[in-house]
């Protein structure tokens, strides 16, 4: 007997283990392992593939399995490593390969729609692997770090590789993406900085509590909620939040492109983080995933490691609001249907605007409201206490004034976020200050006698819950952070209550 290896979709990827072996019987060829049309249609290229090229096929019933057995799969990619165990069944070859193509019935070695996908997700599931896959498609996954990716052009060409050594040198792809030539190196892990700040915080006048704010919420990735009247830049600081986040590392760069091509997207790596800002009109299957068969990935996923963005936060349905809490708590979305069951990370910070009321005047001092207090109840009341309760910073947003200046440019505000960064890498933290939980808070946040006096007396005077006391304390260990202090202080305390969501 003899194996390679594959991988396939199904709640996540799956590695597959391709096996044959030649019996004695009524000569036949069939394939068993839960395969669906796709890959039984393989048994006919495979034949065709194979006859192409003078294969004689023995007197014997050849039989393919494809390990584990009780998992459903499905692509058109299986054809090469199928067709390699029939035509090498009698050589020794390395079966360590990762093997992946289409075959047309001349033999030629095809990609397909999902073939990059499967890459990607294999990059964050087996290291330093070495995959063959067609040409079309080899420059590309050539570029994926710590894969080493060998290209061929038909059938031939694969058993040739397998066979001859020289040859299969010359098949060696080897490229680097622009991107990552330019890591840096913190705490022995390799990340891919920003340069690009297309948008500008210097472009906004004034607001320098927002962006203070801002360089809080991007430090730690904590969730933020804006709230002003019209026009006075919650959506222009939203926008450009991203800009400043801090940088990825080579895997998470490669699950963003991989959770971006679920969506049929023909995706490239990125040094920004994701961006998603879906219109409050927007069904729920749409945010959150789902369909009528399959699990399909939604907004909420593809934020995933970057930034939701709600607008007109009170507009979105009620059932969408309050179905933000488990992906806003738990990091993570489960979506469950008859044939499938996906869980899709959902670490993003999340970031909503709202007016004030209806008409969008109470904050204003030059416009009149014409809300009344019923109008403006019923209007916030589609945000809950509990939906609040996980926002980590609330900004009550002034209007522009005719003397307003930009003082805080992205450049020197992604400065201090690298700075950050780098501490919390160094002290350890698996996780960015806005996502710690449990005992990593006990550990990592570690309040002076001034500041346990202060929290105690807000906890009595807000009626904080245990969550809220979290949010509170994490949001102070990230103001320490940038005052470089090793320990949160009074002023770290008092400055991150001052960011507290008041319930009225």
């Amino acid at each position: 007997m003899k194996s390679l290896n594959c991988a396939t979709f199904t709640d996540v990827l799956r590695v597959v283990r391709v096996e044959s072996i030649f019996m004695r019987g009524l000569p036949g060829f069939s394939i068993v392992g839960l395969a669906n049309t796709t890959i039984k249609e393989s048994e006919s290229r495979v034949k065709a593939a194979l006859l192409s090229l003078n294969f004689s096929f023995p007197p014997q019933k050849i039989v393919i399995n494809l390990s584990p057995s009780d998992l459903p799969k499905s692509g058109s990619h299986f054809d090469l490593s199928i067709a390699l165990l029939i035509a090498l069944q009698k050589h020794e070859f390395d079966e360590s390969f990762y093997v992946f193509a289409e075959l047309g019935l001349n033999g030629e070695a095809k990609s397909t729609n999902s073939l990059f996908s499967i890459l990607l997700f294999l990059s964050n599931k087996v290291k330093k692997a070495k995959v063959l896959v067609p040409k079309d498609i080899a420059l590309k996954a050539a570029m994926i770090p710590n894969f080493e990716v060998y290209a061929i052009s038909s059938l031939d060409e694969a058993i040739r590789f397998f066979i001859d050594e020289e040859f299969a040198k010359t098949c060696l792809v080897n490229a680097t993406h622009p991107l990552f030539e330019k890591t840096i190196e913190i705490g022995g892990k390799n990340y891919v900085p920003n340069f690009n700040f297309e948008l500008d915080f210097s472009d906004i006048k004034g607001q320098e509590r927002a962006k203070r704010a801002c360089l809080i919420a991007a430090c730690g990735m904590h969730n933020i909620i804006f709230e002003g009247s019209p026009g006075c830049g919650k959506s222009m600081c939203a926008k450009r939040l991203r800009y400043i986040l801090p940088p990825q590392s080579e895997s998470e760069v490669m699950l963003a492109a991989a959770y971006e091509s679920l969506n049929n997207k023909n995706v490239d790596f990125s040094a920004l983080r994701a961006f998603r800002s879906p219109h409050h009109t927007s069904t729920r299957s749409s945010i959150f995933g789902g369909g009528s068969h399959t699990a399909r990935i939604g907004e909420v996923a593809l934020a995933n490691g970057g930034e939701l963005f709600f607008d007109e936060f009170p507009h979105f349905g009620k059932q969408i609001l309050e179905s933000l809490r488990e992906p806003l708590e738990d990091n993570k979305i489960l979506i469950s249907r008859v044939n499938s069951k996906t869980e899709y990370e959902t670490k993003f910070i999340f970031v909503a605007a709202l007016n004030p009321c209806p008409c969008g005047n109470l904050f204003s001092k030059n416009g009149n409201c014409i809300c009344s207090q019923v109008q403006i109840n019923r209007y916030k009341s589609a945000i809950s206490l509990p939906l609040l309760d996980r926002i980590d910073i609330y900004v009550a947003m002034d209007e522009v004034r005719q003397d307003d200046k930009s003082t805080l440019c992205s450049k020197d505000m992604y400065n201090d976020v690298l700075r950050v960064f780098t501490t919390q890498k160094e002290r350890g933290q698996s996780e960015l200050n806005g996502k710690l939980e449990g005992s990593e808070i006990e550990r990592i946040c570690v309040l002076s006698v001034q500041a346990k006096d202060v929290l105690n007396q807000a906890i009595s005077r807000f009626n904080l819950s245990q969550r809220g006391i979290n949010k509170t304390l994490k949001v102070a260990r990230t103001i320490a952070d940038l005052a470089n202090s090793e320990m949160i202080e009074k002023a770290h305390i008092l400055e991150s209550l001052s960011f507290r969501v008041r319930s009225e």
